[in-house]
Parts: structure tokens; sequence; C-alpha cells
């Protein structure tokens, strides 16, 4: 357990000796994924396709065979070899017409595999509902299950794919990047020491006032003019600046497993700490009460239950934590468990000797 929370607590201070990128706590407003969504049908399962005859694979089926001429009535399809599928992907602002998308299919219907099956011609829509894109192709699948009537074999998931490169770009996303006169990075940290230090950080490497910040996560930046409608260089020196973010205090604490994780600036005041572990074992031995064998009683089963109360001993220690590392020190001096942190954190949250917030996930 010692051994545990140091390493966590040197990693640490050894990320802020060293700083962070800006690119890694930070976003350009813009640059972006832009997410495309279609039905489609994949065909060529080997039996492993939608067995209960859906509806909508049936319907999908007869519409699309009569796209190509073919006539023929849906009550007589049968669609063991076609599964319904949800296609998916993720679409950058910067991908332009003819450029290949990765895909992901996955089944909506109740196809167990979509081991060896083609994607057919599939739309992909944005959420204006206009087509960015095209899908087709072989399908990738990365496990596989088989079975009869009683007993069956999987592994991993079989009812979704992907197709790499499989979908093609026909129309790109409206977006004028290299024209912008001002650049808005969108910060993934909620602290105004870390937002000051970036906008002076910025100003610093330019030898101009260019950056401002009109909120706690958000720093705009005046594009300067020689970097006017040629962004790329621009950007590029600008996420590689060293930033070492601050936070508040914080201590979080998963319950379900009993993880704690302690922030760098958590301290306690100087307070005096008991904590012994309370353990009550209830035990039942029921006997069996056997009559004389000339009498005329009867076998009955008689309860009995050992009870055994054990609470251990355990000094008044007192800490007071300047660093994480006396803090730490202190808990540890008291023997505790991660279990028994979590509690001991929380009453020293309620006794106002925690200067820190405590967070349960």
């Amino acid at each position: 357990m010692k051994k545990l929370f140091f390493l966590i607590i040197l990693s640490f201070q050894v990320a802020l000796a060293w700083g962070v990128r800006l690119k890694d706590i930070a976003q350009v407003s813009g640059v972006r994924t832009n997410q495309l969504v279609g039905y489609g049908l994949v065909v060529g399962l080997s039996g492993t396709g939608d067995k209960s005859n859906p509806e909508f694979t049936i319907q999908s089926m007869a519409n699309m065979l009569e796209n190509l001429g073919i006539r023929i009535d849906k009550n007589k399809l049968k669609v063991k070899n076609v599964a319904a599928v949800m296609v998916t992907v993720n679409m950058p602002v910067s991908a332009k017409p003819g450029s290949k998308l990765d895909v992901t299919v996955s089944s909506i219907g109740d196809a167990s595999s979509l081991l060896g099956g083609v994607l057919l011609q599939t739309p992909l829509r944005g959420i204006d509902g206009k087509v960015y894109a095209i899908a087709q192709g072989s399908l990738v699948v990365g496990g596989f299950s088989a079975g009869g009537q009683a007993a069956g074999v999987a592994k991993n998931i079989s009812t979704v794919a992907r197709i790499p490169g499989g979908a093609i770009v026909e129309r790109s996303i409206p977006f004028n990047f290299a024209v912008q006169d001002e650049v808005k990075l969108e910060l993934s940290t909620m602290d105004f020491s870390t937002t000051n230090q970036i906008v002076n950080k910025i100003n610093q490497a330019f030898a101009s006032k260019i950056a401002y910040a009109p909120d706690i996560s958000t720093v705009k930046i005046k594009v300067p003019l020689k970097y006017k409608h040629n962004l790329v260089p621009f950007l590029a020196a600008l996420e590689n600046l060293e930033i070492r973010p601050d936070s508040p205090a914080k201590v979080l604490v998963d319950e379900k497993t009993g993880t704690v994780v302690l922030g760098e600036h958590v301290t306690i005041s100087p307070v005096a700490i008991a904590h012994g572990n309370l353990q009550i074992v209830v035990q039942e031995q029921p006997q069996v009460s056997q009559p004389n064998p000339l009498s005329q009683g009867q076998t009955a089963v008689v309860p009995r239950t050992n009870v055994a109360v054990r609470e251990e001993k355990k000094k008044l220690v007192m800490l007071k934590g300047a660093t994480v590392q006396e803090l730490v020190k202190g808990l540890n001096a008291l023997g505790a468990t991660p279990r028994d942190l979590i509690s001991i954190l929380r009453a020293l949250k309620a006794a106002g000797a925690l200067h820190a917030e405590l967070q349960v996930i």
C-alpha cells in the first residue's frame, strides 16, 4: 500500500516538473469530428443473419431488389443470410471528397454473427440530413461465435464489425479554416490560474498581447499579420508551448474498487485520529436433540448461536500534513487499508480538517 501511494505522488510531481504541451489540455475550436450514420444491409452471411425474419430486414431487401428492377413477393423472402445494420462514421472537418474513412457496422436484428459479410452501398448522413459519405465493403470481425442446441462458444463480439477505409467522402463540411482572424482554444481544465498562465505564455512567446481569456475555459488569440491565411505553422508553434496546469486540492474516492487518489495540494489541519476495526461474528451451529429409545419424544433440531466480538485497540495518532507525502505517511502509520482510508478521509472532511474537495466516483 505504501509503495502504491508514493508511486502516484512521485509520477505526479515529475509531470509538473516538466509541464505538458498546450495541445494536451486544449483544442482549437472548429477542428473536430462530425458523426455520420446510416442504415444498411450486410449480405453473404453463412446462415447467421436475422433468423426471425424481422419486418425491417424483409422490407429493406424487397426495396433493394425493386430498385434493381427485380419484383418479388416479400412474404416469400428468407433473410437468414442477410442482417440489417447501423453504420457509423466519424468524419473530420478537414475531410475532402474522395477521402476514405473507417466504418463501424453494428447489427440491429437478431443476427448471431457478421463474419464473412459484405456491406451493400449505404449512404451516411449528418445531423442536417445531408449525405456526406457512402460506405460499402467486406467486414472485418474481431470475434466469432458457433454452437448447437446444447452448447456454444464465442470470442469477443461478432455482431459488430469494421471496414477500414470503407467510406468515401462525397461532400465536404463547409468550414474555411485558414481565413480566420482569431483562433479560439477550448481548454479541458477549469482553473483560472491555468488559463491565465496560458495567456501569459502565448503573449511571451509571440512578444505581443495577442491572447486574452473571456472566461475560465476559453482563450482567444488574434492571428499575427505574418500568419494570415497560413495558420498551420502558427498553430504548430502554439500547441507545443509548455504549460504547468494548476488545479484545486481534490481527493477522489472510488468506493467500488477501494481506490483513493490524493492531489498534490491536499493538506489537513493538525488532528488526532484513532481508527480500529470492529469485527462481530455470528455463527449458527444447530444441534440435533435425540430422545431416549423408550421415551415417546421426537427428534428435534435445537438452535445454537455463537457470537464473538473483536475490536482492535488502536492508539491516537497525530496527523498534520503540509504535503501529500506527510499526509500519506501519517495515514500509513495507522495501518489503514484502502477501505479504512475512505472512512478516515470522510471523517476528516466532516470535522473540517481536510482542506480539499472530497469527490466520490
